[in-house]
């Protein structure tokens, strides 16, 4: 029988992506029309990622539940998996894995992202990862991979797991009418200010979050650099972001995560989790691509 009490690490599955990251765009590039960056850094990437290394440096110990390409790509960026410090045990490596690829673009006040998706969101070890007995929470980094397996909220409330997901932006889902009946059991939503709009069809967002509060113990809003609010068992809280040099958003919502679940899990009042989020997040973006400095001396397990 697993200990309960040794319970305190997290299983952050999803997709890797290989982000090609451009920055200190003057604009947005448009069809017919060549646009030149500063810089362009390739970088791993994707929530299921950034959130882990984030955690690792946190000092939370989380594992990576994800599939990764043998292509050269893949291959060539697969370093930064190994010095992250994340917990590689469940990782897979496939040749459909990848490349999965995000050309990511910002500039001074917008980004966008163009990817492409491989492969299976949910690899083979999930039912192995499930029953980690470290294992106290699966993190859910993208809709998506609960969209392509419906039971895995319910398989990792039976495992004794607690949930949390991110919705993430998905043109293709995003607006799918049915995508809160689907979360039904997720414990901690986390979707940023322009997604749950969209999923509530709420232009305010205190009405958005009021909305998600009906479906959700505890729902977080992130609100990028203006802060996040939360609500919980009829708690409102919001906090502010502090000003900071901004070099690149990529996965800021991702760090924010982390530095929240993180307090989270350590049973710290909900303000705090609101405030450690924020600070993970706000370091984040002082940085190129999502992922921190190599964690606590770049532990990691290998598979």
């Amino acid at each position: 029988m697993t200990d309960m009490s040794k319970r305190d690490a997290v299983v952050s599955v999803g997709r890797i992506y290989c982000d090609l990251v451009f920055s200190g765009l003057p604009d947005m590039p448009r069809m017919g029309r060549e646009v030149f960056a500063r810089s362009m850094d390739p970088v791993l990437g994707g929530g299921a990622f950034i959130a882990a290394a984030h955690l690792e440096r946190l000092g939370r110990r989380c594992a990576l539940l994800a599939s990764f390409g043998t292509d050269p790509l893949s291959s060539a960026l697969a370093p930064q998996l190994e010095t992250s410090g994340v917990d590689l045990r469940f990782l897979d490596r496939r040749a459909d894995a990848g490349p999965q690829v995000t050309v990511v673009m910002t500039g001074e006040a917008d980004r966008a992202f163009l990817s492409c998706r491989a492969g299976d969101a949910v690899p083979s070890r999930f039912e192995t990862a499930l029953q980690w007995d470290r294992a106290a929470m699966l993190h859910i980094a993208e809709y998506a991979t609960l969209a392509e397996q419906p039971d895995l909220v319910a398989r990792a409330k039976s495992a004794g797991l607690v949930v949390s997901l991110d919705p993430s932006w998905d043109d293709s889902l995003i607006y799918d009418p049915n995508l809160l009946a689907a979360c039904k059991g997720v414990d901690v939503f986390l979707p940023n200010a322009e997604e749950a709009r969209a999923i509530t069809g709420a232009s305010d967002l205190e009405d958005a979050l009021d909305s998600l509060a009906a479906h959700f113990p505890l729902v977080v809003i992130k609100c990028g650099g203006t802060g996040a609010m939360l609500a919980a068992s009829g708690q409102r809280h919001s906090a502010k972001a502090p000003k900071v040099k901004v070099v690149d958003t990529t996965g800021a919502g991702d760090a924010f995560n982390a530095g929240f679940l993180d307090r989270y899990l350590a049973g710290h009042p909900l303000p705090d989790c609101l405030a450690a989020g924020i600070a993970t997040g706000s370091l984040s973006v002082q940085t190129t691509g999502g992922v921190p400095a190599p964690a606590r001396n770049g532990r990691s397990i290998a598979v």
